[in-house]
């Protein structure tokens, strides 16, 4: 039996994991090692489950309960789960039962799969998402609307209706955007382009994002950017941060 009682789950950009007591401030400054920053910090309790995605496509399952406390640095999170030194943590969340989650790569290839359906029972973790040679996980949302919203690296922005893509288990998926391909510098094809980043939105409430500053911008019409699931999308709407991310 665990005792239910808050945490505030800490990681940094090494991947540092911690667990202080208490639901403290997210805004205050926390301590690092030196060179290293902060990456994740949450709200959960000792009851929780905490999932990790790593670029490797593989989902990894922890105990908040067996997280180290907080009065130190935390311990690497590579040493409670099996994630491979040249895969990088996606996202690190709480899991909530029931929920649904769009996972995608970065040659654009994604699907949505039930939250229960990535819980793994051991350190090696579960793959969900495959991968070819080049390509990496790159993105996992919860799924929060009827609609779909995609960027490139190379700025084209598409929107499409949630329903086209397919729920699965454990895949490659579908493509979610189509990107042109270019000779790279030792002549080989490469994708010009790539998934950037992507949100799920309902249509009617329109789409927000952060353009700094503290600066919010609201674009309550996207019919101009609308289409089918697989396109390659016009240039973002007006105010869309540069580097191609919904923040």
């Amino acid at each position: 039996m665990i005792d239910r009682e808050p945490i505030t789950v800490v990681c940094s950009q090494m991947g540092w994991i911690r667990a202080m007591t208490g639901h403290i401030d997210l805004s205050r400054e926390m301590k690092f090692r030196d060179g290293d920053g902060p990456r994740f910090a949450f709200h959960a309790e000792t009851t929780d489950r905490l999932l990790v995605f790593g670029s490797n496509g593989r989902f990894y399952t922890l105990s908040a309960a067996n997280l180290p406390g907080g009065r130190g640095m935390g311990e690497p999170l590579r040493l409670m789960v099996d994630l491979p030194n040249e895969a990088e943590i996606v996202d690190l969340f709480v899991h909530v039962p029931g929920r649904k989650l769009l996972v995608a790569s970065s040659a654009g290839n994604g699907f949505v799969v039930p939250e229960d359906e990535v819980l793994a029972q051991t350190r090696a973790g579960k793959q969900v998402l495959n991968l070819g040679d080049a390509a990496r996980a790159r993105i996992c949302r919860p799924m929060a609307g009827d609609h779909v919203a995609v960027v490139s690296e190379n700025g084209k922005f598409l929107v499409f209706p949630a329903d086209e893509l397919p729920e699965m288990s454990r895949g490659k998926g579908v493509r979610l955007q189509k990107y042109n391909m270019a000779r790279g510098k030792q002549g080989s094809l490469e994708l010009d382009g790539g998934l950037s980043d992507l949100t799920t939105f309902d249509l009617a409430d329109g789409l927000k994002w952060e353009m700094g500053g503290g600066k919010t911008r609201h674009e309550p019409d996207l019919r101009d950017w609308l289409g089918k699931r697989a396109g390659v999308g016009k240039r973002p709407p007006y105010g869309f941060p540069r580097n191609n991310r919904f923040g």
